[in-house]
């Protein structure tokens, strides 16, 4: 049981690593997000409901119908095991089928390549001196007006969105995974997703969407400081100023209107000894703010040393440990 659930998860980040992200039309992050557009809509509309209750009604009953699914699933693949041990071939094929759907389903709550690719995009749109490319795929991934900014400031919130991202849309759903199993990974993504959507500080969804990002802000707290511990070890690895990672983490992590965000964020500016900044918001990091396509290079590479570390550190472990405990949620 525990081989299996250890091998879905090696399985799911080989399956990014390799292929990244599915079509939307194929992506259950993707259908998450249509029903919660639809859903908002509806509960804009409503006249008869406070809009925070409706917020709240909103993300409880879209993470509490994932994670059933999601739950029936899982029961679903473990019900095929047999009682009969001299059936090899059959447990064989079972058990393989239970390491491959799992890890394709883990796989679809993480975003490796996929967050690589976009970034490259951007990046690529600069090279070229094509500022509005670059600002409108930018604007697909942070929620900062991108129409004015420069090309440094466009650097800037790329490698902060690689660095946040590391937390959000990988070590998140390992971190609830290990715990949770399947059912958690995609509870954490239904909550991000929510609070990406409408966790704005706006007028529109100050208060719809005050329940589904103060969620986030509690899911986030322990994997955004754990995921900051283990990147400045891959920055070590990597044999970058890692003593530097962790001063400008210790230091600017708070300065961010995120308890969470900073985290990552400050760790990354410190390991390339560069600065982020938000225009009017925060300033991470003591370094210029002149970026060059190694500083790109690097931060893609501590954002996959990062995910394999963490697995390492901390998935595999905890899976191994609720396992022997009796906590068994990946059955």
């Amino acid at each position: 049981m525990i081989l299996v659930t250890i091998l879905a998860v090696v399985s799911a980040i080989a399956i990014d690593f390799a292929v990244g992200d599915p079509k939307n039309k194929f992506h259950p992050t993707a259908w998450i997000g249509t029903l919660i557009g639809k859903l908002v809509s509806i509960a804009k509309n409503d006249p008869q409901k406070s809009t925070r209750l409706s917020g709240m009604i909103l993300t409880i009953s879209i993470a509490t119908l994932v994670a059933v699914i999601l739950y029936l699933i899982n029961a679903g693949l473990y019900s095929l095991e047999s009682d009969k041990v001299d059936f090899r071939l059959y447990d064989f094929v079972v058990t393989a089928l239970i390491i491959i759907i799992t890890g394709i389903l883990l796989k679809t709550t993480i975003a490796i390549k996929g967050m690589q690719q976009h970034a490259q995009l951007i990046m690529d749109a600069l090279s070229k001196n094509d500022l509005d490319y670059a600002r409108t795929k930018l604007s697909m991934i942070v929620k900062r007006d991108t129409k004015n900014l420069d090309r440094q400031h466009i650097i800037s919130a790329t490698l902060e969105s690689i660095s946040e991202n590391t937390v959000d849309g990988i070590t998140g759903p390992l971190f609830y995974f290990a715990i949770f199993g399947l059912p958690g990974a995609f509870v954490y993504r239904v909550i991000n997703t929510i609070d990406s959507m409408i966790g704005y500080k706006t007028e529109q969804f100050r208060n719809l969407g005050w329940f589904g990002a103060n969620c986030d802000k509690i899911l986030n707290y322990l994997p955004s400081r754990i995921t900051s511990l283990v990147m400045v070890f891959a920055v070590m690895i990597l044999g970058k100023n890692w003593k530097h990672s962790l001063e400008i983490m210790r230091r600017d992590s708070s300065k961010t209107e995120s308890p969470n965000a900073g985290y990552p964020m400050a760790t990354l500016a410190g390991a390339l000894g560069t600065r982020f900044e938000k225009i009017d918001h925060y300033v991470l990091g003591d370094g210029k703010m002149e970026f060059t396509e190694n500083d790109f290079k690097s931060a893609i590479s501590i954002m996959k040393l990062t995910t394999i570390l963490f697995c390492i550190i901390f998935t595999i472990p905890m899976i191994v440990v609720f396992s022997y405990l009796g906590w068994w949620p990946h059955a």
